[in-house]
């Protein structure tokens, strides 16, 4: 008879199940003391025929194997109860990162035999005092250029499919997308067949951070199964072309980590993907660089688990070298902690130096944080015969590359899919699946463990070639709504309500150029020159470059007209916080402000009644798409948004 525990266990928590004549007690033992090893603790006690001691009343033997999905039964443990009165095996998450059985034989005396056969689900079961986390699966730790299981310490290798069904790789404000955690019962049906497959990992590249995402996250965690997380959705994502990093984009990168942080089996969030593709707009990088570093403090202010943060680039010749250079350079505040590459190379029947590889791998032989394809599988041949996996994962790349992610999942009309969905809901795999799974089947790469592992390489030197334009420091300063609110309160002349982007876009245009007025919302990546209010929405950004034109003009009540499109209001003085953001701002918005969104509240703030101008604070997620016009040697945004069984403790008495 086999039982399937699912629900987490609590410190009230006891379930007992019955097995004929025998009763196997599942209790959550010393939890707190467990959380900290990664461990949480499992009796076993056979009554009846066996007392709790052991005491030998019968002479017998005890077995616990462990039924792994792919490699057979393996005996963990076997010993008898006349030498051992009370035994502990310890069973590694690394074993149980998906739905196992564990066979407990006992064997009282000869020709009588009585077994219990249970599955163990890998559900959370360590709680702290300051967070629990949300699936069991043991977190992905990094150490040097490689991943590593954090229970173990054995090597992780990235093994994984990209996993959205209407989004590609790009930027556009123009797509939707489907949520693709927010389906329990189609990530189910997938998860059944990822498993044949051995993925251990899926990207995915949006998610609606209003729905729950709970199912999907502890199905694939069921199945050993890891997310990459892009942190941008199509509407709210850094564009290339007129990169920002605004409130809004803070509100949305800090939702998905709100979403995901806590849950083990979320491996990393990509802070961008392919956002400088070519040489002709390498300054959107440092926005992207300044995401990274917003991130990661976001996550220490809330005291999250430190997931790891990474980019994912495209492999363009001209910026690979400077790119790579960029975000691996600088201290661990503002370095990406891995790197991916979106490398479509290898087509057909290629070889490992045909292809480019070899090149490639040469290239970051020397590259200090874990580096993988966040992209692989070129499809000019089909059925693509994946004959790459075999490069991948073998001798000449596992020193530097730690595996890669096959776009992708869903089949679509660009014809890179392993999987199609029916009308029906029904998937039927397709012949890349069936390629796919017979060159994974054959790879075994090396692993190291932790433990015996010791870094050599070292983080790189900031680019210096005049090619590459964002500048490594200062980066775009971090998104402080509050502040923006503050200013937009002290101000006499704003914006009025509901104006669109294109009088926005030509109200800057007109303003920006009848004198420096326009300093306070300048966003240069390439200079490093970013006014205190870069950050802002477009509308509050707005409302100060009126106000600086209004002020210049001696408040006439002319000056703040602008064809009716503008208004002034009645301001009040800034006291307590307000007051200190708007002082390290200065008059012309040029200052450099310390405090961080965390750090800043509203105490102190001044609020006042406006007429006909746009004065809220930023907080919530609009509608429209981040983007920036350039206006002469600026840029200024114009668009709107710019466990319980991790490891496992087996007492039998």
């Amino acid at each position: 008879m086999q039982y399937y525990y699912r629900r987490r266990p609590t410190y009230e928590d006891i379930m007992d199940l019955e097995c004929g004549n025998c009763q196997v007690r599942i209790s959550p033992v010393s939890l707190i003391s467990a959380a900290t090893a990664g461990l949480a603790t499992l009796v076993c006690s056979a009554r009846s025929w066996i007392s709790v001691r052991w005491k030998p009343l019968l002479e017998m033997r005890v077995a616990v194997e462990l039924l792994e999905l792919r490699a057979g039964v393996r005996t963990l443990f076997e010993a008898d109860s006349q030498q051992h009165p009370l035994l502990h095996y310890a069973i590694s998450a690394y074993h149980l990162h998906r739905p196992t059985e564990l066979l407990v034989s006992i064997h009282p005396t000869p020709g009588r035999n009585r077994t219990m056969k249970f599955s163990l689900l890998a559900a959370a079961a360590a709680f702290t005092s300051v967070v629990s986390a949300a699936t069991s699966l043991p977190a992905i730790e990094i150490l040097g250029n490689k991943f590593f299981y954090s229970n173990n310490g054995s090597q992780f290798y990235v093994r994984g499919v990209a996993y959205q069904n209407d989004v590609s790789n790009t930027t556009s404000a123009d797509e939707t997308f489907v949520d693709p955690l927010a389906d329990t019962t189609a990530c189910q049906r997938d998860v059944k067949l990822m498993e044949p497959l051995g993925i251990n990992s899926i990207r995915v590249y949006a998610i609606n951070t209003s729905l729950d995402h709970t199912g999907c996250i502890e199905a694939f965690a069921d199945a050993g199964i890891y997310i990459f997380s892009d942190l941008s959705e199509p509407s709210e994502s850094i564009d290339r072309d007129s990169p920002a990093w605004n409130t809004e984009l803070y509100d949305r990168y800090t939702s998905v980590v709100d979403a995901l942080a806590n849950y083990t089996n979320v491996a990393g969030f990509f802070a961008g993907n392919e956002v400088t593709n070519n040489a002709s707009n390498t300054d959107a990088s440092a926005f992207v660089k300044a995401a990274v570093r917003d991130v990661k403090s976001y996550m220490t202010s809330k005291g999250y688990r430190s997931v790891p943060v990474g980019y994912s680039t495209n492999d363009d010749s001209d910026t690979r070298i400077p790119m790579a250079e960029y975000f691996n350079c600088g201290d661990n505040s503002t370095s990406v902690d891995f790197y991916g590459v979106n490398i479509y190379e290898w087509c057909g029947d290629s070889s490992y130096t045909e292809s480019g590889y070899s090149e490639r791998t040469a290239e970051f032989a020397n590259f200090s944080v874990p580096l993988f394809m966040s992209e692989f599988g070129c499809n000019t041949v089909t059925p693509r015969p994946f004959t790459e996996v075999q490069a991948i994962y073998g001798s000449n790349m596992t020193g530097v590359w730690s595996g890669g992610i096959v776009y992708q999942w869903f089949q679509t009309e660009n014809d890179y899919g392993l999987v199609s969905i029916g009308s029906d809901g029904a998937a039927t795999t397709l012949t890349d699946y069936n390629n796919l799974k017979t060159q994974l089947a054959k790879v075994s790469p090396t692993t190291v463990m932790s433990s015996t592992y010791t870094p050599t390489n070292t983080a790189a030197s900031c680019p210096t070639t005049t090619d590459w334009e964002a500048a490594a420091s200062p980066l775009p300063p971090t998104p402080n709504a509050l502040l923006c609110e503050c200013m937009v309160s002290s101000l006499s002349c704003g914006a009025s309500s509901g104006i669109n982007d294109t009088s926005i876009a030509d109200l800057f245009g007109y303003i920006c150029g009848l004198g420096d007025y326009c300093g306070g919302i300048t966003a240069n990546g390439t200079s490093g020159s970013y006014g205190a209010y870069s950050m802002c929405t477009s509308e509050q950004q707005l409302s100060f470059v009126m106000n600086a034109y209004y002020q210049a003009q001696g408040s006439s009540a002319q000056a703040c007209d602008f064809g009716g499109l503008a208004a002034t209001t009645s301001s009040a003085s800034a006291t307590g916080t307000c007051s200190a953001l708007l002082k390290e701002a200065g008059t012309a918005g040029t200052g450099t402000v310390t405090d961080s969104p965390a750090s800043a509240t509203s105490s102190g703030s001044s609020s006042k009644s406006t007429s006909g101008s746009s004065a809220e604070a930023s907080g919530s997620t609009s509608s429209g798409a981040a983007r920036v016009k350039r206006l002469g040697e600026w840029k200024v945004v114009v668009g709107g948004l710019a466990g319980v069984l991790g490891g496992v403790a087996v007492a039998l008495i």
